[in-house]
């Protein structure tokens, strides 16, 4: 047998997980949203009594079968559930300013949720390009993130705030502004210690201003630096992400 018939036979025997996300989803009948049916059936070409997994987005993973496998409306049995296993002692918190091109930022949206993460807002600043966005497809981004990487559980995006405003907001635990400047000395995988919640700033292209860095300082928020390449915003964000979720994870 060739490697390409092999690897046509191995998928057609480990079918990839269909997820769905239902926020109201209970033990029962549930009914999908007209979109999620066609492409449920059209797309996705599921038959009745096709197995699927439901999240919710608040920490269950539930097993359904395909009841109706109708276009329009597709019905799902859901039969059994169970906690997620996308649970961590601690609070990860990332603050981002919103790049020019919108691409970038959603990209980073995709993946930190892969990665892991609770919660991400987007803030305006002195260098910011962009201080608009559309927060109904950012969900939608994090939303199909979820189901990509079958997560339990939802990361709430908040809307865009100012940065002054961001920087007075209560926060329970460590708050760094990740800040590109010869005089920092300190690295978040240094200085970050495993279970403590974690609050991190990343700037936009033109990165933080002085008097930002300042304002910041006088809230309680640590410069610190991300390494010793100069990363763009979204990959900054991903870093700061990945570098806290892998501390935690060798502890």
């Amino acid at each position: 047998m060739s490697w390409r018939a092999f690897f046509v036979s191995l998928h057609s025997i480990i079918k990839p997980m269909n997820v769905f996300y239902l926020p109201e989803a209970e033990l029962g009948l549930v009914h999908l949203s007209e979109d999620e049916s066609k492409h449920c059936v059209r797309v996705m070409r599921m038959q009745k009594d096709d197995v699927v997994c439901v999240t919710n987005g608040n920490g269950l993973l539930m097993d359904a079968v395909l009841f109706d496998a109708n276009p329009k409306h597709c019905v799902l049995k859901i039969n059994a559930s169970k906690i997620g296993n996308d649970f961590w002692p601690f609070k990860l918190h990332i603050a981002i300013a919103p790049t020019k091109n919108i691409e970038r930022i959603e990209w980073f949206l995709e993946k930190v949720t892969e990665i892991g993460i609770d919660e991400v807002c987007l803030f305006s600043s002195k260098h910011s390009e962009r201080k608009i966005v559309r927060h109904d497809r950012l969900e939608k981004i994090v939303i199909s993130a979820v189901k990509q990487s079958i997560k339990s559980r939802l990361p709430h995006i908040h809307p865009i705030i100012s940065f002054e405003e961001l920087v007075k907001q209560d926060f329970d635990g460590l708050k760094y502004i990740a800040w590109i400047d010869p005089t920092i000395n300190d690295t978040l995988v240094n200085d970050y210690q495993a279970g403590q919640n974690v609050l991190i700033l990343i700037g936009p292209e033109g990165d933080f201003s002085a008097g930002e860095v300042l304002l910041a300082k006088q809230f309680g928020f640590k410069p610190i630096s991300l390494g010793s390449s100069r990363l763009r915003t979204e990959t900054a964000g991903m870093v700061a992400c990945q570098t806290i979720q892998l501390i935690n994870q060798l502890k």
